[in-house]
């Protein structure tokens, strides 16, 4: 089914960085980006790469070392089983009626995500979640040092989220400043990841068919624009085995947003089309690395699509589509790929009911 004569009157505007990647390396496999990078978009190159060794703790994107502390594969599994607890529970209890979803995005779906999920938390821990402090490492630490050295520290509670929880039954400045950080950093990226991916897919095909399925709209939002849209491996010995063209001390940048579009992997890569999502499954559909390599998936994967699925159910619903004034939306260069500002505005036809 074609995308609506409203979504192709749109223009996506990237940021000049991220339109030269496209432009000049679009359909190649393996290239050289810096003197001492190396791009990949190839699939098979991709996945011997992502195949050879795991993440290190510095090229993980979540749980990186926090404030120089490392974070051990075990509380990273323990803390996403917990996030994970959180966002079901969310999802079980009676969601609310009246929200009102229309306005900018991802602002909207982020401050929606947040109240939903993280609702009965104390604001020291609220607070984290937001969008401000993305724009510097130093904001976020001063904010985080200032709530753990507060009086009234919150006590370990059943109406706490399992996150909260975790964090109120620690002692001590230096363990409350540690923890206010892995709240963040476990609760911010589903509000962050959900909210621009549930707005690139309102950019790029809104308003929707009737027939057409939330599942398949995400799928095709992460291919087109993929919030996680590059993948780093640091220099490694493992990698001039799988390439010649790779240098001992060559760093190596993964490109899903390159792969995705691959006219070799793609019938009309370019175009919004959520319906090619019938007979194609994203776990093995070559190219497609929305959620990382097999060997080694994203940790928030399990509550990124009920998410994305809820918020474009309720936008449908309420028949809000984006804004017809704009035509525009520009894609900066950031390490979380989305459209700038997408405007929703409620339908002539929700107007008129």
């Amino acid at each position: 089914m074609p995308p609506s004569s409203l979504a192709r009157a749109r223009t996506t505007v990237f940021a000049p960085r991220l339109a030269a990647l496209i432009g000049d390396h679009l359909g190649q496999d393996v290239f050289r980006l810096e003197p001492d990078t190396v791009g990949v978009a190839g699939h098979e190159v991709a996945d011997r790469i992502l195949a050879a060794r795991r993440a290190t703790e510095t090229e993980r994107p979540t749980f990186k070392p926090l404030n120089g502390r490392s974070i051990t594969r075990a509380e990273a599994s323990t803390v996403t089983r917990t996030i994970g607890n959180d966002v079901r529970d969310a999802l079980a209890r009676p969601l609310p009626e009246d929200v009102d979803l229309a306005g900018p995005w991802p602002l909207t779906g982020h401050l929606f995500l947040r109240d939903l999920i993280l609702g009965r938390d104390p604001y020291r821990l609220r607070m984290l979640m937001s969008r401000n402090l993305e724009l510097t490492p130093k904001l976020t630490w001063s904010v985080i040092a200032v709530g753990a050295a507060l009086p009234g520290w919150p006590r370990p509670d059943a109406r706490l989220t399992g996150l909260a929880d975790r964090a109120a039954r620690t002692r001590g400045y230096q363990e409350r400043r540690y923890v206010m950080g892995m709240y963040r950093r476990a609760a911010a990226p589903v509000c962050f990841t959900v909210s621009t991916l549930v707005a690139n897919a309102l950019w790029l095909g809104s308003p929707f068919d009737d027939g057409v399925s939330n599942r398949n709209i995400v799928l095709e939002s992460l291919r087109l624009l993929p919030p996680s849209w590059n993948i780093l491996r640091n220099a490694s010995a493992e990698y001039p085995a799988v390439d010649g063209r790779i240098g001992e001390r060559d760093d190596v940048l993964l490109l899903p947003l390159l792969s995705h579009r691959d006219p070799a992997l793609w019938e009309d890569p370019e175009s919004f089309r959520p319906e090619r999502w019938d007979g194609l499954d994203p776990d093995s559909t070559p190219g497609y690395l929305p959620f990382g390599h097999v060997s080694e998936r994203c940790w928030g994967r399990h509550m990124v699509m009920p998410l994305a699925e809820l918020l474009l159910d309720r936008i449908r619903g309420a028949k809000l589509v984006v804004d017809p004034a704009q035509r525009v939306g520009k894609v900066p260069l950031l390490g979380l790929l989305g459209v700038e500002e997408v405007r929703l505005t409620r339908s002539r036809q929700a107007e008129r009911t």
